[in-house]
């Protein structure tokens, strides 16, 4: 379940990212900003829901672990310090980790009303 969900949310995540990208033409890594917002609202649904353990697990650990990811945000964020991007850089890793915590809450909650 989880090794499913992984490699849909893996691609989904590419393609995406490389759509968002492609249309975005700065240094600001907005593709992966994008997903991970959006991937925290939809895990704050999922976990309200109270999906059960396999869809959790298939959706939850699997795809949304994927799509979401941790190792390009860090990736990102420290290019762009090294890049001397400092502003983009504090916008991008503070942004996200605000954004995401407030997404997940905002997802929780519109998941409760389902």
């Amino acid at each position: 379940m989880v090794g499913v969900g992984g490699m849909l949310g893996g691609l989904c995540r590419f393609q995406l990212g490389k759509m968002i990208s492609e249309r975005a033409s700065t240094v600001f890594p907005v593709g992966t900003f994008i997903i991970n917002i959006t991937g925290a609202v939809l895990l704050g649904m999922l976990t309200s829901v109270n999906a059960g353990d396999r869809i959790y697990m298939a959706l939850g650990d699997g795809f949304l672990g994927a799509f979401t990811t941790f190792s390009t945000f860090m990736y990102e964020g420290f290019h762009l310090f090294q890049d001397d991007e400092k502003l983009n850089a504090f916008v991008y890793v503070l942004g996200s980790l605000f954004l995401g915590i407030l997404g997940f809450a905002a997802g929780y909650e519109a998941g409760r009303f389902l």
